[in-house]
């Protein structure tokens, strides 16, 4: 009974399970299905929703998309009425230029038509004068047939044979006068070529002229007192026969008040004491130790002094690429005098007037002025070798392997040997001018006025003078006559006479003017 019990019960429990279990699918679906049916109606509302969400977008999309063609419409029409001012505008300005040009066409056409008529009168009026002119040709010819024909008897000769004789007598005179033109030509271009010669040599000279330097042997040296006097003699004289003995050269101090002389034949020893002297004065130290430190230190000095003044030399010259040592000679010049005349002013005036000559004549100006810086440049040391300063100058410019041209021009200059270039002529000629231009030395500075004066003498000696001057450096004398005692063709006269005169009686260089001035004058005073 326990069994069956026991089973049924596991059958009712059984059932009751399934029947649970059946219950709870049942339920369970039901509100799955619940839950489904309330998802499906929630998608159906979001589709409406967004249906209707994308229907407004839609509407408000076209709403814009229509209010944006209206405007971009309106846009346009404003843009064509504004497109449409305009070329009205420019249509309008055309048709107003049109118009202009049309009037100025149409008074141009009015001006042709008048200038086409004036030209048809003028044409007409030509017409008629030809015509006149042809008439009158036909009667001149008609005239100078008649004369042929009348010459031609009284002649005896044809036309040909008139024509032939003059033609033969015309060909024998111009044979003539071609021979007197060209003899002529040939004695104006010998005058010429002397004249344009001393014109060159003139317009060298002015362009180029140095000052007169007198030829001296003493030096002189001031003092800020006589006291120092005695501190450069020294005890027992010792200072100044230390510094004698140095230099070489003679300290002379006498009664002259504030200087001390030197005396030298030697200008570099006697400016080697004149700075020692100098600096021992400004210092005021003055012993034999002190005067030997001095006078080493003016050397120096006087060195320094030789190169910068050849270096000057060379660039006022413009002479480039010389050697040191030459630079060196050329400075030593400086100190170098020769008839009263500076060696290296003579130098540098022979240098620029060989380049000014040169140039003028077409030839080299550099190596011209080369040849004539250094042509004297034997002078620097032709106290102390033996030979001329030619020679000597000569052996200098090989030794640095000179120019030969430039040699040769040296080596020529006073003649020892003949010149081979124009430039060597030229630098004799321009050696000759600097040493005997007026002023250049002494003598000729003595015969220069000797000639002025003989210039007025003569001029003041012919009858009817009343002043004369000698101007231009001699080379022109203007004389004033009496114009009461000397009329017009007795100047021309006088002019002549006194020319003669001075060719007779004067020896000079060049040619002198004689200018003759005649001059009436009426003064009268207003009281």
């Amino acid at each position: 009974m326990d069994d069956i019990f026991t089973t049924e019960s596991l059958i009712l429990s059984g059932i009751v399970l399934v029947v649970t279990a059946i219950a709870t699918a049942f339920i369970t679906s039901r509100i799955y299905i619940k839950k489904q049916r309330e998802d499906e109606k929630n998608g159906l509302s979001k589709l409406k929703n967004a249906e209707e969400e994308a229907k407004k977008i839609l509407d408000e999309a076209s709403r814009e998309a229509e209010a944006a063609r209206k405007e971009k419409v309106i846009l346009a029409k404003e843009e064509i009425q504004k497109e449409r001012a305009e070329l009205d505008r420019e249509v309008k300005e055309r048709r107003a230029e049109s118009q202009k040009q049309e009037r100025r066409l149409f008074q141009k056409e009015e001006s042709l038509d008048k200038k086409l008529e004036n030209l048809e009168n003028k044409e007409a009026k030509l017409a008629e004068k030809l015509k006149e002119i042809e008439s009158q040709k036909a009667e001149l010819d008609t005239f100078k047939e008649k004369q042929v024909a009348e010459l031609e008897r009284i002649s005896n000769l044809s036309q040909e044979d008139a024509k032939n004789y003059l033609l033969s007598i015309l060909k024998e005179s111009l044979t003539h006068e071609s021979a007197v033109m060209i003899r002529d030509s040939e004695a104006k271009a010998k005058d010429e070529a002397n004249k344009k010669a001393k014109e060159l040599i003139t317009y060298a000279v002015q362009k180029c002229a140095a000052d007169h330097t007198s030829e001296t042997t003493v030096s002189v040296v001031p003092l800020p007192s006589d006291d120092m006097k005695g501190r450069i003699i020294g005890r027992e004289g010792r200072n100044i026969k230390t510094l004698e003995t140095l230099t070489g050269i003679d300290l002379i101090i006498d009664d002259t008040p504030e200087a001390v002389i030197l005396s030298g034949f030697d200008p570099i020893r006697r400016e080697v004491a004149r700075i020692a002297l100098e600096n021992l004065v400004t210092d005021g130290r003055i012993h034999p130790a002190r005067i030997e430190e001095s006078v080493e230190k003016a050397k120096d000095e006087l060195e320094a002094i030789i190169k910068e003044e050849g270096e000057r030399a060379s660039m006022e010259t413009g002479v480039i690429g010389l050697h040191p040592d030459v630079i060196k000679l050329i400075g030593k010049l400086k100190y170098r005098t020769s008839y009263g005349q500076n060696v290296l002013n003579h130098s540098i005036e022979v240098s620029q007037l060989a380049g000014i000559m040169a140039e003028e004549l077409g030839f080299d100006p550099k190596l011209a002025k080369r040849a004539g810086l250094l042509h004297d440049i034997g002078k620097s040391i032709d106290h102390e070798m033996e030979g001329t300063h030619v020679e000597i100058g000569v052996d200098i410019l090989k030794k640095y392997k000179e120019n030969d041209t430039v040699i040769n021009a040296v080596h020529a200059h006073h003649g020892d040997v003949e010149p081979q270039t124009m430039e060597a002529v030229l630098v004799q000629a321009a050696d000759a001018i600097s040493a005997s231009r007026p002023g250049a030395r002494r003598e000729t500075l003595e015969a220069y006025i000797k000639r002025l004066e003989k210039l007025e003498e003569i001029a003041d000696s012919f009858e009817g003078v009343d002043k004369s001057f000698a101007i231009q450096a001699g080379r022109e004398v203007r004389i004033i006559v009496k114009p009461e005692n000397i009329d017009d063709d007795k100047m021309v006269l006088m002019a002549r006479d006194v020319a003669k005169r001075i060719e007779d009686e004067m020896d000079y260089p060049g040619q002198i003017k004689v200018n003759v001035v005649r001059e009436t004058r009426a003064i009268e005073y207003a009281k």
